[in-house]
């Protein structure tokens, strides 16, 4: 969001072209600090929405009853591991932040990368990837520009290692696809390749472009170095892991890790495919596809409900806690 220095000197180029009137910019300048009064109302009213619907479509009562019936050597290292997986995603930002060059301090960036995670996993990436990054970012000082280049590094670093584990997992795991999907176990191992070889065509030119950019349907960016781009790939991949290792400790050990893997793989493509804030419905559906008639629908669901709880839920509740507190404590 640009500030009214800004906004005016833009009206003036404007006039001096004969495009524009300089009354016009500075009719923004007086009127900036009301507009921006409505704007940060509104988001804050649209998040209110949100986090009130989504509290809506949580069965509450499924969720203390299913958390009951784990035992605390089970639930234990599934919050560990969550913890762990939320931390990871948390470098992101950091290694973004070596990728731009800006100073905001390492713990606030780790503060705003897991308050945005929370939020984009419940509320969908527009509002808690995008919108929430631009928010905290903006408000630590951070120019538009800059967080843009954060939220374009984050994205890239998290399918990266998406694409790294799923060229193992697609190729490796075999699963017990339903008959009516149009995906056999010989095309599930050619998009795990497909997929290894995108990951090693953004290792590539990062190791070997010599003008350090790249063009991607006629927007350049700049590429991080290799070492950056292999620290991606390795960050990512462990979060990946860890997510899926958390469901796979939920379920039990009933079924192997790998097959774990794959199906958890599967089901945020499809999430990402479908556009549903948290995914709700289609992880589940994915699951109960691949191991609804081995493991049975109700044990099946009550491991994804826990699974939901653990890492959706919990953390939202503290991200809406520790976002509170970081507004606070920025306009103090």
């Amino acid at each position: 969001m640009r500030d009214s220095a800004a906004a005016t000197a833009g009206g003036a180029t404007g006039a001096e072209a004969g495009g524009g009137s300089p009354r016009s910019g500075g009719m923004l300048r007086r009127h900036w600090p009301k507009l921006r009064r409505l704007l940060v109302l509104a988001f804050f009213g649209v998040v209110a929405v949100l986090l009130f619907r989504f509290a809506r479509t949580v069965d509450w009562s499924s969720v203390v009853e299913t958390l009951k019936g784990y035992r605390l050597q089970t639930l234990a290292p599934a919050i560990a591991l969550a913890t762990v997986s939320y931390l990871l995603y948390g470098s992101y930002d950091l290694l973004a932040r070596r990728y731009t060059g800006h100073r905001i301090s390492r713990l606030r960036t780790l503060a705003v990368a897991l308050i945005s995670y929370a939020f984009n996993l419940n509320l969908g990436a527009l509002v808690g990837g995008a919108a929430f990054r631009l928010r905290l970012y903006s408000k630590v000082g951070l120019a538009q520009a800059t967080v843009l280049r954060v939220i374009a590094f984050s994205v890239t670093t998290n399918w990266l290692g998406y694409l790294g584990v799923a060229a193992f997992a697609f190729t490796l795991a075999s699963l017990p696809l339903p008959d009516d999907w149009r995906l056999a176990g010989s095309s599930l191992s050619l998009i795990g390749a497909l997929a290894g070889l995108l990951a090693l065509a953004w290792l590539g030119m990062c190791l070997w472009s010599k003008r350090r950019e790249a063009s991607f349907f006629g927007h350049r960016i700049e590429l991080p170095s290799a070492r950056l781009a292999l620290l991606q790939l390795a960050v990512s991949s462990l979060n990946w892991l860890a997510i899926a290792a958390v469901i796979y400790l939920l379920l039990r050990s009933q079924v192997d890790y790998p097959t774990v893997l794959a199906i958890a793989l599967l089901g945020a493509i499809a999430g990402a495919l479908t556009h549903i804030p948290a995914g709700l419905g289609v992880l589940e559906a994915v699951f109960l596809g691949v191991l609804g008639a081995e493991l049975g629908h109700g044990p099946l669901l009550a491991a994804l409900l826990a699974y939901r709880a653990i890492y959706y839920v919990g953390p939202l509740a503290l991200a809406v806690v520790g976002w509170l507190a970081l507004e606070a404590r920025v306009r103090r």
